[in-house]
């Protein structure tokens, strides 16, 4: 299951069933789950760890060291769940910070030349296309769809369920359950074909249209926005998650 040309350290951690193909390259600090297969020419470096079941494509690189140039050395980490596809040329890095670290989630589908910047977290099932791209401290949330050629501005947040269209510029958070799109990118809509498929209530859909309409449309500031759609919509859960992302945004929403 591991090809002679295969260069693994022989502190590294491999688990069972693992394939390991043609000039792969396995560091010292590295734990590899059960399952994993690397298909050829793959690097694993740095205190990095991935659950089990993940496939990865030629010429991925994980957990190397950031290229922040606050970098001052220390320990820092890359973590990743469980059953993530990883194609070709994505790039993983480390954290920058001592004891921080990187952290991607499971069941997620990373395009080829994917790049995650030091200090990114992704959540489960999210779905990047071809050469998306995300700066430090990007946090993007479960089932989210990032598409190709997207940038995504340092410490940003894309919420649960949200779609981004190609080759947008993100500069500001993208909320939950929106379709963002454009340079810089906008909210246009709500996500209507990802809440559909993932079995969101249509009465849920109908309160986040119009809450959309009341936050992007009316030209209210956020608070005003947010204290009506509190005042006039139900309490569904989407609503108040909504709301609560919001109200803890740093960089303000892509409006």
């Amino acid at each position: 299951m591991i090809h002679p040309t295969a260069v693994i350290h022989p502190k590294a951690q491999i688990g069972q069933a693992c394939e390991i193909g043609p000039y792969c390259v396995i560091g010292e600090q590295v734990e590899l789950g059960a399952g994993c297969k690397l298909h050829s020419h793959v690097v694993i470096d740095g205190h990095t760890e991935l659950g089990p079941a993940n496939e990865l494509f030629p010429f991925a690189s994980i957990g190397l060291k950031t290229q922040d140039l606050k970098w001052k050395g220390g320990l820092t980490r890359t973590q990743i769940g469980e059953g993530n596809t990883i194609r070709e040329h994505v790039t993983i890095h480390s954290a920058t910070g001592e004891g921080e670290t990187t952290v991607v989630g499971s069941h997620n589908h990373l395009l080829a030349y994917c790049h995650l910047a030091h200090n990114v977290t992704l959540g489960n099932h999210v779905i990047m296309s071809n050469v998306g791209t995300l700066a430090g401290h990007v946090k993007i949330e479960d089932h989210a769809v990032v598409g190709g050629l997207v940038a995504i501005h340092q410490f940003c947040r894309v919420g649960r369920m949200a779609m981004i269209g190609g080759c947008s510029k993100v500069v500001q958070d993208v909320p939950p359950f929106m379709l963002a799109d454009g340079n810089p990118a906008q909210t246009r809509t709500i996500n209507k074909v990802g809440l559909e498929r993932s079995g969101i209530s249509e009465d849920a859909q109908a309160a986040l249209k119009q809450a959309y309409k009341i936050l992007f449309r009316e030209g209210l500031t956020m608070s005003n926005a947010l204290a009506r759609i509190e005042a006039e919509l139900p309490p569904l859960e989407e609503i108040q998650y909504l709301v609560h992302f919001a109200r803890t945004s740093v960089r303000g929403l892509s409006k």
